[in-house]
């Protein structure tokens, strides 16, 4: 383009008497460059409906920019790299306006009209990456590595199952119905009991430092306990939790990673409570 004056062409090449270059493929180049085209390309999948209407040409999944597969990621690594550079952005807190720098999207689906949602798609082939992604997106868990792994086995195994890939909605589905946050099939809390010793409260954790867990694995030991009482023997071997939202409705997500006696294999199970929010208001 250096030293050009004037280019014709047309929406998506595809024209008859004036030049053949790609309208859209230049004006987002430039605009990825900060470069701003003075071309409205917002509502790109309304520019497309027309030319396809105009032209009877359907524009092609792997057009630059236009196609419905561009600013999609099916490979594990894209998906793994693409999550990672969201969760950057989100811990330096950065708002529309700001650059825009996440691995394999050269400008923010946003600005051409198309969703996040639509930028990892799974089916059989994808990595661990993908499923999670959606996951944090959709119902705010961020899973520890051992449960992305677990979960995606059973992502890979249902996208095999309908031999395509799978959508959002059908991912948190699965994942809910997996760990069975809507319904506890074997198990029914029948009574229990809370008591507050503050005399063995936790110590706030030094800056920069998790909060000690040593006390919720011996409870869930103790549950573990109580449970091989019933021919169940489960020892936990992984623990994570976190925050979901914030103020006086915020939730607790707590993932468990378990170890049955004469089992190799790791059983992951997942809940989500508001009771943090009540244990405060006791202690406070």
């Amino acid at each position: 383009m250096a030293g050009a004056d004037r280019v014709e062409g047309c929406l998506f090449g595809n024209g008859e008497r004036t030049g053949n270059v790609d309208l859209v493929t230049l004006a987002l180049n430039l605009y990825t460059q900060v470069i701003h085209p003075t071309v409205d390309f917002s509502d790109l999948g309304r520019v497309i409906d027309t030319v396809e209407i105009c032209n009877k040409i359907p524009v092609h999944p792997r057009a630059p920019y236009g196609g419905s597969l561009v600013v999609c990621a099916f490979n594990g690594s894209h998906q793994d790299a693409i999550k990672k550079g969201f969760k950057v952005r989100e811990e330096q807190g950065k708002a529309y306006e700001d650059e825009w720098e996440i691995p394999y999207l050269p400008l923010d689906p946003q600005d051409i009209g198309r969703t996040y949602e639509a930028v990892i798609r799974v089916n059989s082939q994808s990595g661990k990456g993908g499923a999670a992604w959606i996951i944090l997106r959709k119902l705010e868990l961020d899973l520890p590595r051992g449960l992305q792994i677990a979960f995606n086995k059973v992502v890979q195994k249902k996208a095999d199952e309908l031999g395509r890939e799978l959508l959002t909605a059908e991912i948190t589905d699965l994942f809910e119905k997996t760990y069975s946050l809507r319904d506890h099939p074997r198990f029914t809390t029948v009574d229990y009991s809370i008591s507050v010793d503050r005399s063995t409260s936790p110590v706030p954790p030094e800056p920069g430092k998790s909060q000690d867990t040593t006390d919720l694995r011996r409870v869930f030991r103790r549950h573990s306990d109580a449970l091989r009482r019933v021919g169940i023997g489960p020892d936990v071997a992984d623990y994570k939790q976190h925050a979901i939202g914030g103020g006086p409705e915020v939730k607790v997500a707590t993932n468990i990673g378990c170890m049955a006696a004469g089992m190799s294999q790791k059983v992951w199970v997942v809940g989500i409570t508001k009771m943090w929010s009540k244990v405060l208001s006791w202690l406070s």
